[in-house]
């Protein structure tokens, strides 16, 4: 299993001086950025484009950029933020037309492809999509805002798709993205997980070295296969 990566999401960080807190959290540990891309049409919300990936590049970071994208349709804004310098761009199968055509595209402009599964949705598309993508995210609450609780059921789901990953013999990322946060990091990662996403549990704290370390030393007691 890969190594565990926590990716804070900038959805919850003072937007007034981004730069600045990506420079942070990163200094306090964190390993890649997240962007949760929402368009007020996918989802009820509207938050960032590809001038504020661009942006963060331009001001000096070199971590990877995950983006995920809540947009519909996905293909014009999956060249843009390959061209902005993201790593990994996720998509939802259900806000494309042609799911391989988006994987292969984003592949194409030399990006990681993943697809992202909501709550209330199967892992029906990974039967066909597995051997062609970098990883997996499962929504642990329904898209379009920050600050949710955590949906328990997340966890047998993170089961399933472990084992389909595995099965696959492919290094796939397995990824978590809505409250999570130190009091329960160690049960998502014991289902299954690798790479989380914390937005609120980071930065709407006083210390991110701190939270940073405390989920790492929470990471620690989980057994892996």
């Amino acid at each position: 299993m890969s190594d565990y990566l926590i990716a804070p999401s900038i959805l919850a960080a003072n937007f007034a001086r981004l730069g600045d807190e990506v420079d942070a959290v990163l200094e306090a540990g964190a390993d890649m950025v997240h962007f949760d891309v929402m368009d007020n049409h996918y989802v009820p919300n509207l938050t960032v484009g590809p001038m504020v990936c661009q942006a963060l590049r331009d001001h000096g970071v070199t971590a990877p950029i995950d983006v995920h994208l809540m947009v519909q349709p996905v293909d014009t804004l999956i060249q843009m933020f390959a061209e902005a310098g993201a790593t990994y761009i996720t998509f939802h199968p259900d806000a494309s037309h042609h799911v391989h055509r988006s994987i292969q595209l984003i592949r194409d402009l030399g990006c990681k492809p993943g697809l992202v599964f909501n709550p209330g949705e199967s892992l029906g598309a990974l039967e066909y999509a597995l051997d062609n993508i970098d990883m997996v995210l499962l929504m642990s609450v329904n898209p379009g805002f920050g600050g949710q609780a955590f949906i328990p059921s997340t966890l047998d789901k993170l089961k399933a798709a472990r084992a389909l990953i595995d099965n696959s013999g492919r290094d796939v990322r397995l990824e978590v993205d809505g409250g999570v946060g130190v009091e329960n990091i160690a049960d998502v990662a014991a289902a299954g997980a690798d790479t989380f996403v914390a937005g609120s549990a980071i930065f709407k704290t006083g210390d991110y070295r701190e939270v940073v370390d405390q989920m790492r030393a929470n990471l620690a007691t989980v057994s892996r296969p």
